[in-house]
C-alpha cells in the first residue's frame, strides 16, 4: 500500500514537470480520475488545458485517445459503427481509458449527446447491441468560454455528467518565465515517461471506497447541496448526483493527500469545483462577472455561509 501511495505522489510530481504552477488543478484532476469522474477544463486558449490531459495520459501507462471536436464531427466518429461490409463492429475513440475531447462546445448537440451514455454508464449502444467501455473510462474535455462563433453551449444534462469544472487561469509572471526557459530546446512533455500502469491505477481506484467519511461530513455535503437550492441568487440548484460526486471526490482527494479519512477542508476545496457548473443564476440577480465566474462567486458565498453540522 505504501508503494502505491508513493507512486500516486510521483504521478502528481510527474505532471508538474509539464504543467507549471497549477499543482492544485493537477491534484484535483488526479482525484477525479481515482473516483471515476469526468473533468471539464474551461479557460482561454493557451493556458495548458490540453497539455494537462496529455501529461496525465503520458504519466499513466494506459490507452489514450483524443477527439478534436468540430461542427462536422458525427456521433459515429466518437462511438464507432457497425460495418455491414465486414459484419463487424468498428469501435470509435470512446473505447479507451482516458479520452480527451478538445473544444467540446464546437461539436453539434447531437454529437455532444453521443458522449452522454458513455460518460454516465460506461457503455454505448450501436444497432441494438450494447458494448462496455474499458475500465476505467475517463473523459477530460476542454472548451473556450470566450469564443462564440460556431459553438454550442453544453446543455445542463451534459454538464451534470462532469464531476468537476476547472478554470486553470494564467500563470504568474515567474511561472510564465519558467515555462519559456524550459521550452527553449524542447517541450518537456516529449520526455515524460509513465510512472504508473493500468493495474496500479485500478488498485488505487479500489482504495477510494475504503476512505472514511464521518456522518457529520456527509451531512455537510448535503447541507452545501441543499443551500444551492435555497439561494435567492440561483434559479436552479445542484442535484443529488452532485452530492454523490462531491462525496466520492473528497474521498479520492483524501487518498491523494495520504490520509485514510476526509476532513472539512477537502470538501470546502472541492465544492468550489463540483457545484458551480450544476447551478443556474437567477435572472434577477446582479451579474457583474461572466456566467462561469458569477456561478463560482455564488458558490463561494454559499461555502462561506454553510456551517458544518455539529461544529
Amino acid at each position: 500500500m505504501n508503494d502505491l501511495l508513493t507512486t500516486l505522489q510521483s504521478l502528481a510530481k510527474n505532471i508538474g514537470y509539464v504543467i507549471v504552477g497549477k499543482d492544485d488543478a493537477v491534484r484535483i484532476v488526479i482525484a477525479s480520475m481515482l473516483s471515476r469522474g469526468h473533468v471539464l477544463l474551461e479557460d482561454k486558449p493557451g493556458v495548458g488545458k490540453t497539455m494537462l490531459a496529455r501529461a496525465l495520459a503520458k504519466s499513466v501507462n494506459c490507452d489514450f485517445k483524443r477527439i478534436q471536436c468540430t461542427p462536422d464531427l458525427l456521433p459515429v466518429d466518437i462511438t464507432g459503427y457497425f460495418d455491414p461490409r465486414t459484419n463487424q463492429f468498428r469501435p470509435g475513440p470512446v473505447f479507451t481509458n482516458i479520452l480527451l475531447a478538445d473544444e467540446l462546445n464546437r461539436a453539434t448537440p447531437r454529437t455532444q449527446s453521443a458522449l452522454l451514455q458513455a460518460m454516465g454508464e460506461a457503455e454505448v449502444s450501436i444497432e441494438g447491441q450494447t458494448y462496455s467501455l474499458p475500465d476505467p473510462f475517463i473523459v477530460i474535455a476542454t472548451q473556450n468560454p470566450i469564443e462564440h462563433r460556431g459553438v454550442n453551449d453544453l446543455p445542463e444534462a451534459q454538464l451534470d455528467r462532469f464531476q468537476v469544472l476547472l478554470t486553470p487561469g494564467y500563470p504568474s509572471e515567474a511561472e510564465e518565465a519558467r515555462v519559456l526557459r524550459e521550452r527553449q530546446v524542447q517541450d518537456p512533455i516529449n520526455g515524460l515517461s509513465p510512472v504508473m500502469d493500468l493495474a496500479m491505477l485500478r488498485e488505487l481506484i479500489g482504495m477510494v471506497p475504503k476512505i472514511a467519511m464521518s456522518e457529520s461530513l456527509i451531512d455537510y455535503v448535503v447541507a452545501l447541496v441543499r443551500a444551492t437550492r435555497e439561494s435567492p441568487l440561483l434559479y436552479v440548484g445542484a442535484s443529488p448526483r452532485c452530492g454523490l460526486q462531491l462525496m466520492q471526490l473528497s474521498r479520492a482527494y483524501a487518498l491523494l493527500e495520504n490520509r485514510g479519512y476526509v476532513i472539512p477542508d477537502d470538501i470546502k476545496t472541492l465544492a468550489a469545483h463540483v457545484l458551480p457548473h450544476r447551478v443556474l443564476p437567477n435572472a434577477s440577480s446582479t451579474e457583474t462577472l461572466n456566467t462561469t465566474e458569477w456561478k463560482q462567486e455564488i458558490v463561494r458565498r454559499i461555502i462561506e455561509q454553510t456551517k458544518i453540522p455539529g461544529s
